[in-house]
């Protein structure tokens, strides 16, 4: 539970006839995590990685094939509904009769599809390109020809008097107006620096003859006539994606499996006349795997367990209770555990909604985000995606119960009193009789950094006797206890000198010596012993020791930015009840109901808003709480994920 699974690492030797009987079993079995073969210079001489196989090549090339079928189709197997399973041997048998079939009527759809898009931009590009001429009333063909006269046509910022003669139209009915100016040859010059000087953009006559108005409505119309084409189109292929989903998925599935066991042997040593392959299984499913591979090759197998000599190249699985199981996708946002350390997924998955919960706290917030986590589950297909929705969902759920003790709703008042700390401000005379009490909230949070630090410490004391080994271990574990002794007797100096509220009072204890009670004396001792113990195993460490007390106060950020929560949405309340809709409640009219609507919009909004920043502010200030405060404290990382070779069929059953 805190650690993960349990791993055994084994040796399959066997000779080259065995290699597919016993990748098949092994991928059927979908336990055992292949270390890749990876020649060096101190390999075995004759080792060599093995080749593909027969039958790789196909099943890769026909892969592609249904792959690019699922594409042009819009086929996402991620996306698609688990339905009945499709026997394997159906599937093999209709890829050899369907496929090409089915293959075809994609590719002759998507050509279509293609070919009309193509149309379609032609004829709006054509149509965009005589939109400017159709404020002209002149025939396309009237623009070109001529040997003695030049025609300027364009875009120009306003019309412009011409020093030559000339003949001359100006439109400003169409977007940056429009000027067809026609002169002699022999005036060019001076008449285009006129209307360069004037801002003149030139545009190119369409070619085609004809009125420019009736042109482009023509235009138009074909790309009406093939977006309609291509809307038929459309609901031709999802006709076909309709039909054949459930037969392409399956049939990917199942190449898939076939091309990653024919080439599974690039992933082994071999010889001429053998294969050896090292990986890893759950060690409560070590026998069973040697079992069925020692049957399904009546004996010519040899396997052997071997010793676990480095703890950083074993894969990890994680081995957690179901509750715990989404916030696994936390975990490996900041890094796996590695093999022999502790696992504190659980630890999260307890702690995360607390903190959650403490900082939002309110009914009405944590409902909102509880049905939002649940709505989302159906249109979030992915994994880690439902994962996080899982953990959005418990930590709402604590936040409801946190806002039930903090009597807090949308930033009203429930019917009852605070049942813990009052965090109601004093914002339009909505305190709810008295105001927060932050001082008492502000110390609780301490409390909680003290004891989760602490906790962090002890775990790394544990951790270091499990990852190092000898005076590395020692030094390592002396290091942790001595961080202990300083935050502690730091506190018990603080506690000996300032009474502080909701904390021991050692402020009367007899004076020991140089004017230091008992408590101050143990303080000073455990600080000094703390600072040789952080200082024995790396001196630079020391310049860490002020961080002690900024990780125990970071935790006074689960009630600051609750606080912050709580003030905006007292602040929407009074904004859009007690100043726009309660003064209007006194005598409706007309714009009083304007009014009220209005902050209704307003109160609505604002708390559409407040709810997300208590979303981001929840769940960012909560794990980072856990990465920066916590995790630095006994957490390393850094493990490699368990990948079984193998599959869970979804869609096809073998």
């Amino acid at each position: 539970m805190l650690r993960p699974e349990r791993m055994r690492r084994l040796l399959i030797a066997a000779p080259q006839g065995e290699i597919e009987t016993i990748v098949s079993e092994l991928y059927r079995h979908n336990v055992y995590h292949i270390e890749d073969f990876v020649p060096e210079s101190e390999s075995p001489e004759g080792l060599s990685i093995g080749h593909p196989l027969p039958g790789a090549s196909d099943a890769a090339s026909a892969l592609i094939k249904v792959r690019a079928i699922e594409s042009a189709a819009g086929i996402d197997p991620e996306n698609v509904e688990t339905g009945a399973k499709i026997p394997a041997s159906k599937v093999r048998a209709m890829m050899r009769t369907d496929l090409p079939a089915i293959q075809k009527e994609a590719e002759d759809l998507i050509a279509s599809r293609s070919r009309l898009e193509t149309q379609q931009k032609e004829h709006e590009q054509r149509a965009k390109e005589l939109e400017p001429f159709t404020v002209v009333p002149l025939d396309l063909e009237l623009y070109r020809g001529y040997t003695r006269f030049t025609v300027f046509t364009g875009h120009i910022a306003h019309d412009v008097d011409i020093d030559a003669p000339h003949e001359k139209y100006f439109s400003d009915k169409t977007a940056g107006n429009m000027i067809v100016v026609v002169v002699s040859i022999e005036d060019r010059e001076p008449v285009e620096r006129t209307l360069l000087d004037a801002g003149f953009q030139a545009v190119p006559v369409p070619e085609g003859t004809g009125s420019p108005a009736e042109l482009r409505s023509a235009h138009l119309a074909e790309a009406g006539r093939s977006g309609t084409e291509i809307t038929a189109v459309n609901t031709r292929i999802a006709e076909f994606r309709e039909r054949h989903t459930d037969f392409l998925v399956a049939c990917d599935e199942l190449l898939t499996a076939d091309v990653e066991r024919a080439e599974a042997p690039l992933r082994f040593a071999t010889t001429e006349e053998t294969f050896i392959t090292e990986g890893w299984v759950p060690g409560d499913r070590a026998d069973r795997i040697r079992e069925a591979l020692e049957r399904a090759t009546n004996g010519r197998i040899y396997i052997e367990e071997l010793e676990i000599d480095d703890d950083t190249v074993v894969p990890v699985e994680y081995e957690n209770p179901t509750f715990a199981k989404p916030t696994q996708v936390l975990m490996d946002i900041y890094a796996r555990p590695r093999y022999s350390e502790i696992d504190p997924t659980l630890m999260v998955a307890i702690v995360f909604p607390i903190f959650f919960g403490m900082i939002l706290g309110d009914v009405g917030y944590g409902a909102v985000l509880l049905a939002l986590s649940l709505g989302l589950r159906k249109f979030l297909k992915g994994d880690a995606g439902r994962m996080l929705l899982k953990v959005l969902g418990i930590a709402s759920i604590s936040s409801i119960i946190f806002g039930i003790l903090y009597s807090e709703f949308l930033g009203f008042s429930l019917p009852w009193p605070a049942l813990i700390f009052s965090r109601h401000l004093n914002i339009g005379g909505a305190a709810g009789g008295h105001g927060p009490q932050v001082v008492e909230l502000m110390i609780v949070a301490i409390w909680i950094g003290i004891l989760h630090i602490t906790f962090g410490r002890i775990l790394g004391i544990i951790n270091a006797r499990k990852l190092y080994h000898g005076k590395h271990a020692t030094q390592a574990m002396i290091a942790h206890a001595g961080w202990l002794g300083v935050m502690w007797g730091l506190l018990l100096l603080i506690w000996s000198f300032f009474p502080i509220p909701m904390m021991p009072d050692l402020t009367g204890l007899p004076v020991v010596v140089m004017g230091l009670n008992v408590s101050a004396v143990a303080g000073v001792v455990l600080l000094l012993a703390g600072i040789v113990g952080i200082g024995q195993e790396n001196a630079l460490e020391l310049v860490e020791v002020p961080t002690i007390i900024s990780h125990v106060l970071s935790y006074a950020r689960l009630v600051a930015v609750g606080l912050s929560s709580v003030a905006i949405a007292m602040v929407i309340n009074y904004i859009s009840i007690g100043m726009l809709i309660e003064p209007q409640l006194a005598a409706i009219t007309p714009l009083g109901v304007i009014i009220i609507i209005f902050g209704i919009l307003v109160f609505l909004m604002g708390h559409v808003l407040n709810t997300a920043l208590g979303l981001l502010g929840g769940g960012l200030h909560s794990i980072r709480l856990h990465y920066v405060e916590f995790f630095t404290k006994f957490y390393k990382g850094g493990g490699k994920k368990y990948n079984p070779f193998g599959m869970k069929p979804k869609f096809m059953e073998e």
